[in-house]
């Protein structure tokens, strides 16, 4: 069955028996292979001035808009800077910072998601028309995961959705009956789908795989553990609206 996102698969313990086996078969097969302001000596000597003093100088400069500098003083009107200028020069760099982090901000809110590889596994009615029209009706979003690009050759019948964190959501559909999938196989019905449920925790796997099995096309959607119910509830919700429900073909239960 379809290949997990995990790309090795776990050892099963040799205490486990065939019928864990099949659940490693199952759940595995369907997962996802500053700038400074400078002043002169004689400006900076003037700072430690009274600033009684400076305010009358500034003022003085202020109002002799026609009086003539000598050439030999000191008074170099380049050596003044106004408290515009000062505002100017500060906030310049200042605003280049914030910039800066808005921009890092903004880059790490939308993350490079790389494309998500699948190998192929055994589905061959993955181009039956119930598969084409379920992959044409899809949704882009599921919850907070993203429907992803697949590394090529994607296999025929599969689709993703994955997040900045963890493991993606995958689907597989035209996939062969679940070998546990029985008479006496116990099943969930979500938002009108009957699904049923391979847990991965008994073989180590952190994530379970679900199987419509009311579709006439088994479907199968691995979900990493912790999601929470949303995407089988969009999941369901988009096989409703798209799939005609078919009767139930579960495998004859087992003579001992």
């Amino acid at each position: 069955m379809p290949t997990q996102f995990a790309r090795k698969r776990p050892a099963v313990p040799s205490s486990c028996g065939r019928e864990c086996f099949c659940k490693l078969t199952r759940v595995s097969a369907i997962l996802p292979i500053h700038r400074r302001v400078l002043r002169s000596d004689k400006t900076a000597d003037r700072l430690d001035q009274d600033p009684s003093e400076e305010l009358s100088m500034a003022e003085n400069t202020s109002t002799a808009d026609n009086t003539d500098i000598d050439p030999d003083g000191d008074d170099d009107p380049s050596e003044r800077r106004s408290p515009a200028l000062i505002a100017t020069a500060i906030a310049l760099p200042v605003a280049l910072i914030v910039g800066v982090v808005i921009a890092a901000v903004v880059a790490g809110n939308n993350p490079e998601l790389s494309p998500v590889a699948l190998g192929p596994v055994p589905a061959p009615a993955a181009e039956s028309e119930t598969c084409v029209s379920l992959l044409d009706a899809l949704p882009d979003k599921i919850d907070d995961f993203t429907k992803a690009e697949l590394v090529e050759p994607a296999p025929v019948g599969a689709a993703a959705w994955q997040r900045s964190e963890g493991e993606p959501i995958v689907l597989r559909c035209g996939l062969d009956r679940p070998s546990e999938f029985d008479q006496a196989a116990a099943l969930q019905v979500v938002n009108g789908v009957q699904w049923f449920q391979v847990s991965g925790t008994d073989i180590g796997l952190a994530a379970s795989t679900w199987f419509a099995v009311d579709r006439g096309e088994y479907i199968g959607i691995t979900i990493p553990d912790g999601t929470g119910p949303t995407p089988i509830q969009e999941i369901s919700d988009t096989i409703t609206a798209t799939l005609e429900q078919k009767p139930l073909d579960p495998a004859p239960v087992a003579v001992p």
